[in-house]
């Protein structure tokens, strides 16, 4: 009997020695990532700093402060990595590297978008279908483009503005950042689906502010799904869901809105309609769901047997069709909405500032001021595009205000890799954010400042202004950076143009503005900002 507990101990203790050593031992001393500096003394062993870190919404700048620390490659779990390089960036971003189970958040109604797809191939031919129509060249060009934002701006926005001018006929006050993302949202869709079959936010202020507090429960309730995915299955199948019940109604609501809006292009859907959407008027043409489904077309059944792109039943299709454009609208009116909001409150501080702006846009040939004979005209986009003013202060907002300042994760190859002077295994989670490489010192001299002055050319040579854009990372970088930066610009540019070359703005109520989000995403504390307009003479 002694015998056998002496043999009962010697497994025991066997068992022990391998655990230490595979938990503790080994990834503190033997592990190719032991050589990375440790953001924190646990990292080696655990997830439990990094998760606790990102559920506190303190990742940003904790890790920002650690790599100021530390150097530009930190490790920041056992299987973690994050870079604040140029030389990490270009490595991870320009090196083809998929992206890890994290983003399948993402992956609407239940299947994957371009965003969310994991691996390189499948993204890359999604992306052929519809980048061309993202492009700048085809933004400035296309006359839908124009048409549309002339009618979203001088039919929906300005009359807003100018009945706050007046208060007589409605509230003297605006929360701007609810207009924005109207105005923003309305810009999308109607780009993806014609002014006829898109939103109308700026219209229907009850319906928007709905929306916007359904989606603030969405961008509220992602951290389990993403970080903790096993688990999380496995408690809602146990009934006891880590992610409140509330906010699963608010994606499954915010998914039937979007299926709304693609329900209006039912006919459309391939193989039902072979020839596509009519033409119709320029205004209504749905250029993105063009580029799309007719993309589609184009591919035979003998050149896509087995797809990696789309699934080939049409059922599956449509879903994936709708995971795709559901993509496009909830991102192209969160960035651009966050990035106005911002800019907005940052001009607001300087009528000087807002009078030089003022200046230049007037400039234009034709401008956007309003005329006594009311005849609004859209301003040349290359000519807009050019205005150095105006640019520097929409880089800075970008800069200091990232709508997106969070870790952007991706997925070392099986094969593994070199980052920097370490080798690193295969499907280790490495990642860099715009939060802490926009406030690079060396480039960005006392980067929690908001300067727009660094980014005009009589400020800056042209290594020095090279140099800003290799850091701006407000898109992301590589093959996989954001597809809709051009539409966003412009957009953004034609809002602050239309506003400012008939208004001054002042502020009323800025609460919250100073404390943008530490997480994903970064928006305004108390998601609002209160401006008074005044109508220039």
């Amino acid at each position: 009997m002694a015998h056998l507990g002496d043999w009962a101990g010697a497994v025991a203790l066997a068992v022990f020695v391998l655990l230490f050593y595979q938990y503790i031992i080994y990834p503190a001393v033997f592990s190719p990532l032991a050589r990375i500096p440790n953001a924190q003394w646990s990292v080696p062993f655990s997830r439990i700093w990094i998760l606790w870190v990102r559920y506190a919404h303190r990742e940003n700048k904790t890790l920002h402060s650690a790599h100021r620390r530390l150097g530009p490659i930190l490790r920041v779990g056992p299987n973690e990595l994050s870079v604040s390089d140029l030389d990490g960036v270009r490595t991870v971003y320009q090196g083809g590297f998929g992206k890890p189970v994290w983003y399948s958040v993402f992956n609407n109604y239940g299947v994957p978008c371009m965003f969310s797809a994991r691996a390189g191939p499948e993204h890359s031919a999604r992306k052929r279908l519809i980048s061309h129509v993202y492009s700048k060249s085809y933004i400035q060009s296309s006359p839908a483009v124009a048409a549309q934002s002339h009618e979203i701006l001088y039919g929906r926005l300005l009359p807003i503005l100018e009945t706050s001018v007046n208060p007589s006929q409605g509230p003297h006050v605006i929360d701007v950042y609810s207009v924005f993302m109207a105005a923003t949202m309305d810009f999308i869709a109607c780009y993806i689906f014609g002014l006829g079959h898109g939103t109308n936010f700026l219209g229907d202020k009850a319906y928007r502010e709905h929306f916007l507090e359904l989606y603030k429960a969405r961008n509220d309730s992602g951290y389990y799904d993403q970080e903790l995915p096993q688990l999380t299955r496995l408690c809602r199948k146990l009934g006891i869901p880590l992610c409140p019940k509330w906010a699963d109604k608010a994606n499954l609501e915010l998914g039937e809105w979007c299926w709304g809006l693609c329900a209006k292009m039912e006919g459309y859907f391939y193989p039902v309609n072979a020839n596509g959407p009519p033409a119709g008027s320029v205004v209504d043409q749905p250029i993105v769901w063009n580029a799309l489904v007719h993309g589609l077309q184009n591919e035979s059944s003998e050149k896509w047997p087995s797809s990696v792109m789309y699934p080939s039943s049409l059922p599956n299709l449509k879903l994936s069709v709708a995971s795709e454009l559901f993509d496009h609208v909830l991102a192209g009116q969160e960035t651009a909405g966050l990035v106005l909001t911002y800019l907005s409150w940052r001009l607001s501080q300087s009528v000087d500032l807002q009078h030089q702006l003022r200046a230049e846009l007037l400039a234009l040939v034709p401008n956007m001021q309003l005329t006594p004979d009311n005849r609004p005209v859209m301003p040349d986009p290359k000519q807009l595009d050019k205005l150095p003013l105006l640019h520097a202060v929409l880089m800075e907002t970008l800069r200091l205000h990232a709508p997106i300042p969070g870790a952007q994760p991706r997925e070392t190859p099986e094969v593994g890799c070199r980052i920097g002077p370490y080798a690193v295994p295969g499907g280790v989670r490495v990642a860099a954010s715009a939060y802490t490489l926009h406030r690079e010192e060396s480039v960005f001299p006392k980067p929690e400042e908001w300067d727009h002055t660094r980014w005009l050319p009589s400020n800056a040579n042209g290594e020095e202004r090279r140099t800003m854009n290799r850091w701006f990372w407000a898109f992301s970088s590589g093959g996989r950076m954001c597809i809709g930066s051009n539409f966003a610009l412009h957009e953004m540019k034609l809002i602050i143009t239309t506003i400012y070359s008939n208004y001054t703005t002042h502020i009323v109520d800025d609460e919250g503005m100073e404390n943008q989000s530490d997480g994903y995403t970064g928006r305004p504390e108390k998601e609002r900002l209160f401006l008074r307009f005044e109508k220039v003479v």
